[in-house]
């Protein structure tokens, strides 16, 4: 069960590391079979003998070999056979499947690129074994190796053989599944444990349009003090523009060492070509704490004339101190006497998904499904709480629009369907993709679609969002005349119009419980 649960990623459930293997979490995942919870091995034997043999072995527990694309790939090598020639073993480690896949094929001239080498056929061997898809978008997986290693054999650089894999990987159709350098990797990492280097700065792409607009900026952040806001768009990162770049791209050219600066091309409001209002800003790049989390407490009036406290908790993506910070949050305006709570999702794109189902936990009892995954056969697994424990009761709306992602989206719909929240705001993104992360041999890491998954009452989400109760538009109302209300911490959220919604269907909720 250790294996399934740190392979299983809900975009991004966990991330393998050769470094530093993040405990499980304790969820129960149905299932005794799972082709998403193998791990590979790679060993690598060198031979300089010219009569190498070319060989790809599959051993099963039906004991098969499958020597027809070494012997396509032999063909292919006719001339190549004085080269030095690698062969890789990886064995696979799942409790259900005892694999081997041996391959052999010439070694580049250009060192930088034999490395990347042994990586394209990591990369191969473990979409071959995990992708969601397993007609690989209806081609030939095995052969693509084959063409790939011929194409990538004459290279001189690195980056023009990572470039090979990337082609390799996109042919399967598929964006989320893609290979990072080791340097895009280790960015990664750092900001998934809640520290980055960078401007503090949240993108996403626009589905609509596939602009790339700012979702939000970290306060105090070099973005925030130069006045980038939510809504802006961004047109060029150092000159460079950003056409068939997803959010993660453009955010990997905005980090970078403390110290160094980035100059980032604006655009505020609707795009025309004799507009003036575009604008360049160069920012420095600093540490970046992320504190996904913020809250407050909202003094408003209920119908009937008292003065009630809402907590108000938003949280701007799922890090791995998201839960923590949640927590400390609901237990300090559990002792100020909050007797129910809007959560804050807009514009949240996601992240560790490990953190979304964490945070469910402090909001529900039981043993409640949090979410269903369907895996490459089609296969259903629940993926349930175990023995949950709420720290709070009290009513609770969820706030949620169309820059909801992904972990925001579980989450949203973990707390929906178990009754325990009526959601608010706009459709969300619709990211329903499971995905792996695993990193290589090389330090870069490998990205891959594993599955989808689908909300405790088995609404697809993936293309189609979830739906709220309640529509409502943010508009920024008149601040509140009652000085009890006028709080400095507070205003702007009273003078949110889809707040003042959330209020009010907190109230029939409250008014609901009193009646039962």
């Amino acid at each position: 069960m250790d294996t399934v649960c740190s392979k299983l990623d809900l975009t991004i459930l966990s991330f393998q590391s050769k470094f530093n293997h993040k405990p499980c979490h304790t969820y129960r995942i149905h299932s005794t079979k799972l082709g998403i919870c193998q791990k590979w091995k790679l060993k690598s034997i060198n031979s300089t003998s010219s009569k190498s043999v070319m060989m790809m072995k599959k051993k099963s527990t039906e004991d098969k070999t499958d020597t027809s694309l070494l012997e396509s790939v032999l063909k292919n090598f006719v001339g190549f056979a004085a080269t030095t020639t690698a062969v890789f073993t990886l064995c696979c480690n799942s409790p259900v499947l005892s694999e081997s896949l041996t391959v052999a094929f010439p070694v580049s001239r250009a060192s930088e690129v034999n490395t990347v080498q042994r990586t394209l056929v990591e990369t191969w061997g473990l979409i071959r074994e995990t992708f969601v898809d397993p007609t690989f978008n209806h081609q030939d997986w095995d052969s693509m190796l084959q063409q790939t290693m011929v194409e990538m054999f004459p290279l001189r650089s690195a980056d023009a053989a990572y470039n090979k894999i990337s082609g390799m990987l996109a042919t399967l159709g598929d964006p989320f599944t893609r290979i990072i350098s080791p340097k895009e990797y280790q960015s990664f990492r750092i900001g998934s444990d809640g520290n980055l280097q960078g401007v503090g700065l949240f993108i996403n792409t626009e589905p609509s349009s596939g602009h790339l607009m700012v979702m939000s900026c970290i306060e105090g952040s070099p973005a925030d003090r130069a006045g980038i806001r939510e809504g802006d768009q961004i047109i060029e990162i150092d000159g460079e523009g950003l056409d068939g770049l997803d959010g993660e791209a453009a955010a990997q050219k905005l980090r970078g060492h403390v110290g160094t600066t980035v100059t980032v091309k604006l655009h505020s409001g609707e795009l025309s070509k004799n507009d003036s209002s575009f604008r360049e800003v160069t920012l420095p790049r600093e540490f970046i704490k992320i504190s996904p989390l913020s809250s407050s407490v909202i003094l408003h009036k209920t119908t009937d004339g008292h003065l009630a406290k809402t907590g108000y908790v938003k949280l701007a993506a799922f890090s791995q101190t998201a839960a923590a910070d949640m927590e400390n949050a609901i237990q300090e305006m559990e002792g100020q006497g909050v007797q129910s709570y809007i959560l804050d999702l807009r514009n949240n794109p996601g992240g560790l998904v490990t953190a979304g189902l964490d945070v469910a936990q402090i909001w529900l009892d039981g043993d409640e499904t949090l979410v269903n995954t369907i895996d490459r056969e089609g296969n259903m697994l629940p993926i349930n709480m175990v023995d949950g424990h709420a720290l709070t009761r009290d009513p609770l709306v969820v706030l949620v629009n169309e820059g909801s992602a992904s972990a925001s989206e579980i989450l949203a719909g973990a707390l929906h369907d178990n009754g325990r929240a009526t959601l608010v705001g706009h459709k969300t993104f619709g990211k329903g993709k499971i995905q792996s992360v695993t990193e290589l041999h090389d330090g870069s890491a490998l990205f891959i679609t594993v599955a989808k998954y689908i909300s405790p009452a088995l609404h697809d989400i993936d293309q189609v969002g979830i739906n709220p109760d309640v529509q409502c538009t943010t508009d920024m109302l008149a601040s509140p005349k009652d000085p009890l209300l006028k709080k400095k911490s507070t205003s702007s959220l009273e003078a949110d119009s889809c707040i003042m919604v959330a209020e009010h269907e907190l109230e029939l909720q409250e008014s609901k419980g009193s009646a039962s």
